[in-house]
């Protein structure tokens, strides 16, 4: 359980201190295709993966469907750099899909 929430969390603080802006036209024309307003659309405040909004207590509603879109996640490289010892550390593309608020529910504690 505690990896799972520490899951959430990592999730959670990627979504909201993230740089790129790269997606934002696919999130606004995938939500606005799904009905919602592009001004209620407002990414790293009401638009984030399905483990950020669990960090934030909140559950996707099953039968949802989210926008897919193209990120970028630093992994560590099994080389060492020969002056420090320290692992290399490289980014790589990864597909994620993203929820809108109006998607989701609050949990009950």
């Amino acid at each position: 359980m505690a990896a799972t929430q520490e899951l959430q969390q990592e999730a959670l603080s990627r979504a909201v201190s993230g740089q790129s802006v790269c997606n934002y036209r696919e999130i606004f024309a995938g939500f606005m295709a799904r009905g919602i307003p592009e001004e209620d659309i407002k990414p790293r405040e009401n638009v984030f993966t399905y483990n950020a909004w669990r960090a934030l207590g909140r559950q996707v509603r099953k039968g949802e469907h989210g926008v897919k879109c193209l990120t970028f996640i630093v992994c560590e490289s099994k080389e060492r750099d020969s002056k420090t010892g320290e692992a290399k550390h490289y980014r790589r593309p990864w597909t994620t899909t993203v929820f809108h608020v109006s998607q989701t529910d609050a949990v009950q504690s």
